[in-house]
């Protein structure tokens, strides 16, 4: 498939051939199939590599309709039409929304690696990725899976049911029409490279230019409007499967954190964490959320709102943390943040702070991501938090001139929350 598909084939053959952390228990990348997604992946979380709706590369949105006559699109731009498969067990099983077009016919008009506009008529419009599987975005991403050899494509959310976030009820009725429009060709690629080049290490010594604090991700949120020493985020405190837990569980207790946000676990299987039972982590109060990150679905969502009330009726500072502190962790302190008026600008710098503390271990030792890096990374917590507010009916397209702070109230409000929470919680925060 022309040059597109030279790139992800290199992509698949690192992948294939370890060189990009397959079985290498010291170091790990977000190319590194999740455990266990359905229909292709896995549900291990943050080893950065999964499943949310994605509008662009340069993080534009789309706001197309369904239903406009290919008269009123540019003859240049390749676009199929098709429809959704009328496979209810698939679609309220699994959440995943299967067109009925054949891959390789796709494949034909498109490359892995295109930004595609898809339109269901009658439900949404999204901007996403074509990809070849879910590990070719991030947790909490939209996707187009295009599998070679499969009689299907499937619209997906990484860690996330589709199906849910765009409005498939049980009354929905067949046929559903679906057209698929170019959005900008080869718009992913910088992604999919990005991607391929992250890895990283479970051990202290491998980043010797970086302090504790930044090995165990472990920071003071101090973001615009948040108050000194109120809110912490890290990797887990207690988990032990990426080398870090001892040095978060320490900082915290160094930070005097009062109550734990865990977005990772349950109760029952944080006990069995190897030195639970002695760490500081377990005298205090702690809420377990064990959530994915589907951000745009019910459960993180009822998740979120637990954990937010759970801090309002506890006392701080606090400390939230899922496994890296990463996916679940980025995206819930940057709702945080622009609740109590953090700039967009901020907010994409503590996101990707965290990257930076991981990304990238190379040649035996750590080194400083590009600022190409950067940038693609930061994108990603905006794609986030506008497609997860869309779902909410809060637009937040405009994200560096609006005003995240109402639109955050206004999304938390959607969530569930009553206004007297959300006033308690900033002041639990400023």
């Amino acid at each position: 498939m022309r040059q597109v598909s030279k790139i992800f084939l290199s992509i698949a053959f690192l992948v294939c051939a370890g060189l990009v952390a397959c079985g290498d228990d010291s170091s790990s990348s977000v190319l590194e199939a999740p455990e266990e997604e359905i229909s292709s992946s896995s549900v291990s979380e943050e080893s950065s590599s999964s499943r949310e709706n994605v509008s662009s590369s340069s993080e534009e949105s789309s706001s197309s309709s369904v239903g406009s006559s290919e008269s009123d699109v540019p003859e240049e731009d390749p676009l199929i039409r098709t429809s959704v498969v009328e496979d209810t067990f698939e679609i309220f099983t699994f959440g995943s929304v299967n067109f009925d077009i054949a891959a390789d016919s796709f494949l034909t008009k498109f490359d892995y690696g295109d930004f595609v506009t898809v339109m269901v008529a009658g439900y949404d419009t999204l901007d996403v990725p074509v990809v070849p599987g879910y590990g070719y975005v991030f947790p909490g991403e939209f996707l187009l899976l295009v599998s070679s050899g499969v009689n299907y494509i499937t619209l997906g959310a990484n860690y996330g049911e589709m199906a849910e976030i765009i409005g498939l009820g049980r009354d929905l009725e067949f046929p559903i029409e679906v057209v698929i429009q170019m959005k900008e060709k080869g718009g992913y690629l910088d992604h999919l490279e990005n991607l391929s080049s992250l890895s990283m290490s479970f051990y202290a010594e491998a980043y010797p230019d970086l302090t504790i604090e930044q090995f165990a991700n472990f920071r003071m949120v101090r973001t615009t409007g948040m108050g000194e020493g109120k809110l912490y985020r890290s990797s887990s405190p207690v988990d032990p499967s990426i080398g870090r837990n001892t040095y978060a569980d320490s900082l915290a207790e160094v930070a005097g954190v009062k109550t734990f946000v865990n977005l990772a676990d349950n109760e029952e299987y944080a006990n069995t964490y190897t030195g639970f039972a002695e760490s500081y982590y377990a005298t205090q109060n702690v809420v377990y959320l064990d959530v994915l990150p589907g951000f745009a679905n019910t459960p993180f969502k009822a998740g979120l709102v637990k954990g937010l009330r759970f801090m309002i009726e506890h006392e701080g500072p606090y400390l939230a943390h899922c496994t890296y502190g990463m996916d679940r962790t980025g995206y819930t302190i940057a709702v945080l943040e622009a609740l109590m008026g953090a700039t967009a600008e901020e907010i994409r710098a503590d996101y990707v702070t965290t990257h930076k503390n991981f990304y990238s271990f190379a040649e035996g030792g750590h080194v400083d991501l590009t600022p190409k890096q950067v940038s693609l990374i930061q994108a990603i917590i905006v794609r986030l938090m506008r497609n997860a507010y869309k779902v909410e009916n809060v637009d937040i397209s405009d994200f560096d001139n609006v005003d995240l702070a109402a639109a955050t109230e206004k999304y938390l409000l959607s969530l569930g929350m009553e206004q007297s929470e959300i006033d308690a919680l900033k002041n639990c925060l400023k």
